[in-house]
């Protein structure tokens, strides 16, 4: 069969429609609140090089660093000592992953004799142990205290578990029923994800599967740079920065530097003048770093284009070694997955904003994490994990959207039924937050209110951001409203309590979470004008 361009393209929805049904079957077999109900997981499928083919519209924080997680995979396991229906999983963020509760698991997919392509899944685990529930402490200083470290290990052989390596996963987290489930669930995931391929390869062939994969990622490729020959960036480059509002263990605040510039064909993407890595969380993986860079390019992109190794060819990222974004071990990254990731994004769109005027003004710039865990009324352990949407920026064309997640995480909320249907928690409150948007020709979104109360003695640990550094507006719109966190006190007192903290919470006692509202794009007085 000759190459054409309707069957490429019906090849192209049947590997991400590949992708998408194993988040299917991750959300419905996964037993946690954090899989079933926000959907907190990504699936991608890779060839056999480890290049990207096809992805799931799951987490862009996720799935950018999944590069980094294949490449290590493939390092410790040559494709030659790996068996059909292997299964390789692995955390560590020094070595692929994002930070500790972002597990991934890896199967190699056999076509025939042959290993063809890779199924690739990655879930965020309410708990993998480590010094606070939830595993995501808010002040931590070493990677040993935010959860147990594994590097790509089998945890099964040949489609057999290795049942030393789960009794050992489940001996260090704290729900292990929940663990084991969700575990079974990404093992399924990968399962449903590898018959389906072995499906399109009977339907097509096999050599003209694999002949159209390549042509895909070259159509991608192609698509990518006639975007890039569309940016008119001057020669020296153009730079933005901006700041986290502290590490969590000191108050100063942390700087993200980075210009873009083209040489020949390629994009130059370049952090250097970013501060030092930090005592506290707020640093990030290298693989962070790329999952940023190519989530705002690829939003440049024409849609319909399909996402693949072959769109990032042309991109060129430096980091300086040692810098907050690629430290050495064991600094700790907890927070850098989540906050550090959504102020990249910041950076990254501020910059582009010199050359292109629809780029819109920032989104509340924190995914406002919250874990609260202990011992319900019957002493079994329970921890909640959850992140909290906001405004989302205004720009050129359009307002900014409110109460939604956005940028890394592409997360739902927990409903409030299911939440308090398992957790000792009730929510007192959950709405909009009125006037947090910034004004301007086309407003920002406004952020939300959610207020929890713990029916019992619980851990309450917060990573936010935004709490001192409001969202930028752009062209002359304002800020958004900066986010608050609140501790309500039985008496009724409220204490304010920091963007990173970890806080005994008394039963009866509220933790309210305010967040940011997105920035405003254009003056005010265009309106007048305008009207």
């Amino acid at each position: 069969m000759k190459l054409d361009i309707i069957t490429l393209s019906v090849i192209q929805k049947a590997l991400e429609n590949i992708a998408e049904e194993m988040g299917i079957v991750l959300r419905r077999a996964s037993f946690s609140p954090n899989c079933k109900e926000r959907l907190d997981f990504s699936c991608a499928i890779f060839n056999r090089n480890a290049d990207l083919l096809a992805q799931a519209e799951h987490i862009p924080v996720h799935l950018g660093a999944m590069f980094s997680s294949m490449e290590t995979i493939l390092q410790e396991f040559p494709t030659e000592e790996l068996n059909p229906e292997d299964i390789i999983i692995l955390n560590s963020p020094y070595q692929g992953g994002t930070h500790l509760p972002d597990v991934t698991f890896l199967m190699p997919v056999f076509i025939g004799d042959e290993l063809s392509f890779f199924v690739n899944n990655r879930a965020h685990h309410a708990d993998i142990g480590g010094s606070t529930p939830g595993s995501m402490p808010g002040i931590s200083s070493e990677l040993f205290e935010e959860g147990l470290i594994i590097p790509p290990v089998r945890l099964y052989d040949r489609g057999r578990e290795v049942k030393d390596v789960m009794k050992l996963i489940l001996s260090n987290v704290r729900v292990q029923k929940e663990r084991l489930g969700d575990f079974r669930a990404q093992r399924a995931s990968l399962i449903r994800g590898k018959d389906r391929l072995v499906e399109l390869s009977k339907k097509y062939g096999y050599d003209y599967l694999i002949k159209a994969c390549n042509e895909l990622m070259n159509l991608s490729e192609e698509a990518f740079q006639e975007q890039l020959n569309k940016l008119i960036i001057p020669p020296e480059g153009v730079s933005f920065h901006d700041f986290l509002d502290s590490d969590g263990i000191t108050d100063e605040l942390v700087k993200i530097c980075v210009n873009l510039s083209i040489t020949g064909k390629k994009l130059l993407v370049s952090f250097k003048g970013t501060d030092s890595q930090q005592t506290g969380n707020v640093n990030a993986p290298r693989s962070v770093v790329y999952s940023c860079v190519y989530y705002v390019f690829r939003s440049l992109t024409d849609p319909t284009i399909m996402t693949n190794a072959g769109l990032f060819r042309n991109i060129e990222i430096e980091i300086p070694k040692g810098s907050l974004l690629d430290p050495c071990p064991p600094a700790a990254v907890s927070s850098g997955n989540v906050e550090t990731s959504q102020r990249l994004v910041d950076v990254l769109l501020g910059a582009l904003s010199r050359v292109l005027p629809e780029i819109p003004a920032a989104s509340q710039g924190t995914m406002n994490n919250v874990s609260i865990g202990g011992f319900d009324s019957g002493g079994n352990p329970f921890t909640y994990y959850e992140t909290i949407g906001g405004g989302t920026g205004g720009s050129m064309n359009y307002r900014g959207v409110s109460g939604i997640h956005s940028h890394m995480t592409n997360t739902l909320n927990t409903p409030i039924e299911a939440l308090e249907l398992v957790y000792p928690l009730r929510i007192t409150r959950y709405s909009f937050r009125d006037d947090s948007s910034g004004s301007g020709l086309n407003q920002g979104g406004q952020g939300l209110i959610r207020e929890i109360e713990c029916l019992v003695d619980a851990v309450v640990s917060l990573q936010t951001e935004r709490r001192k550094l409001a969202p930028y507006g752009l062209n002359g719109g304002e800020d958004g409203m900066k986010g608050v966190n609140i501790r309500r006190k039985i008496d009724g007192k409220e204490i304010i309590l920091p963007g990173r903290a970890i806080v005994n919470f008394k039963a009866g006692e509220t933790l309210i979470i305010k967040t940011p509202g997105g920035g405003g794009w254009g003056k005010l007085n265009d309106i007048r004008e305008a009207t």
